[in-house]
């Protein structure tokens, strides 16, 4: 028998996002899945009556659970502060969801759960947006515009030849007749995936959470430290309060709070914070807003429409290192110092933008959309990623279990692959290895980073 919390207590913890569900909806229709390269069909697994705990609701922990109750087992899903979350990584408003690896070195494994992640994203949103009466995905297209046909682009040319990806390939001229608002003089090549899109990020994660629990998910909202091991088997997470909550497996999908979960994952992990600004268009011109414009890749710099869901604003992100005049050298790079201990603690780190990053997006803004060179800033969002020195993700057993997972590191591209990444685990959890080299790739990483001097 499996310790649950009590009814009194969970009601106090119990999230509110399952309210987003109205009492007495029609249940959604049911859309057949895009099928996902290395994963088996839930139809043809089954629960079992096993239990599993999930500590994280962030992207991957909320499709997790999901999945897994697609799969008919019992889940309980575990959030320190509430799916979608400012602390989260999954906390911005919007994601790119598109298939451009070709600056990857996994991109060959990627492109091609990329591509069934975006069928995914359709589909949810055909499933279960008009149950919350939202769209939390939006086909916008995505286009990259180079001065040069570097590797870059070649290597994603030659990644969607492979996988049958529709696309384009553009010479400057086509790119500035078609999107004259980007100022794009030195513009040589741009390609175009026109099924690529963006996704309301922190709706979309709440929205999924909320549809775990309409298919039968408890949501807790609290914060968690693993239990004990005994015998090669963890036994239960405790709450801050004491609270044991047992399970037959355990899945840590808590992003940046790994490295504090887990010791040993300290050096093997990197969490750096990235920053998103949103200006408002100009009133009245919808040249900026959904449809109207793709999503967009620049060196170093992403960004997309206004979606008019929300009108969050036109999305800059990436742009912050002043320009270098013509012929002048390069700064020197200033050497690493210690690492400052308030950015690697995601429940401590500063979530506010500088000025340099403001700065840097409106000389961006000046140089390729100069219309907007002056736009209101609305606001802005930050939050910490996870990247390790192999560049992959992790699905793998916490050391020294067997009913004990990790799955993270999402290498700054987690959010877009929740779809297919949380089937995946589910399918490991239940205990399905598939495909022996996703299991190899997705392996706990033995490469540690160098610890920065001082």
């Amino acid at each position: 028998m499996h310790d649950a919390v009590p009814r009194r207590d969970f009601l106090k913890l119990a999230g509110s996002a399952g309210a987003l569900l109205a009492a007495g909806c029609a249940p959604p229709v049911a859309f057949p899945a895009a099928p996902a390269r290395g994963v088996s069909d839930a139809k043809a697994a089954t629960g079992g009556g096993q239990h599993v705990v999930v500590i994280g609701a962030g992207a991957w922990g909320g499709w997790t659970a999901y999945h897994l109750r697609k799969r008919g087992v019992r889940v309980t899903l575990i959030d320190q502060y509430g799916p979608g979350n400012s602390r989260s990584t999954s906390g911005d408003e919007t994601r790119g969801i598109r298939s451009s690896y070709g600056d990857r070195a996994t991109g060959e494994l990627w492109t091609p759960w990329a591509r069934t992640a975006i069928a995914r994203w359709k589909l949810f949103n055909q499933e279960w947006g008009p149950q919350f009466r939202s769209t939390f995905f939006f086909e916008t297209g995505d286009v990259i515009m180079r001065a040069t046909r570097e590797p870059f682009i070649t290597k994603t040319i030659e990644l969607w030849k492979a996988n049958n990806v529709t696309h384009e390939v553009l010479s400057g001229d086509e790119a500035r007749k078609r999107w004259p608002v980007i100022k794009a003089d030195d513009i040589t090549v741009a390609i175009t995936e026109p099924d690529a899109g963006v996704a309301r990020c922190r709706a979309a994660t709440q929205a999924v959470a909320s549809a775990a629990q309409k298919l039968g998910a408890n949501l807790v909202i609290g914060r968690v430290r693993p239990g004990p091991i005994v015998n090669g088997r963890m036994d239960g997470v405790v709450l801050d309060d004491g609270t044991v909550i047992r399970g037959d497996s355990y899945v840590f999908a808590c992003g940046p709070w790994l490295r504090k979960l887990f010791p040993y994952m300290e050096n093997r992990a990197r969490i750096p914070i990235g920053h998103a600004l949103y200006f408002g268009v100009p009133v009245g011109d919808t040249r900026f807003t959904f449809p109207n414009l793709p999503s967009f890749n620049f060196p170093g710099v992403t960004g997309w429409p206004m979606l008019p869901t929300d009108s969050r604003g036109f999305r800059v992100r990436g742009a912050i290192a002043p320009p270098v005049a013509a012929g002048a050298p390069a700064p020197a790079p200033q050497p690493a110092g210690p690492a400052d201990p308030l950015l690697q603690d995601p429940d401590l780190s500063p979530r506010w933008t500088n000025q340099d990053r403001v700065d840097g997006a409106r000389r961006f803004l000046a140089a390729r959309f100069p219309l907007l060179a002056n736009a209101p800033l609305l606001e802005t969002r930050a939050c910490h990623y996870e990247s390790s020195v192999n560049q992959n993700f992790i699905v793998d057993h916490v050391p020294d279990t067997t009913n004990a997972w990790i799955a993270g590191l999402g290498q700054a591209e987690g959010f877009k692959f929740g779809p297919v990444i949380g089937e995946y685990i589910a399918q490991r959890v239940t205990g399905n290895d598939g495909d022996a080299k996703l299991k190899k790739a997705f392996a706990l990483p033995t490469e540690q980073y160098e610890r920065p001097p001082g």
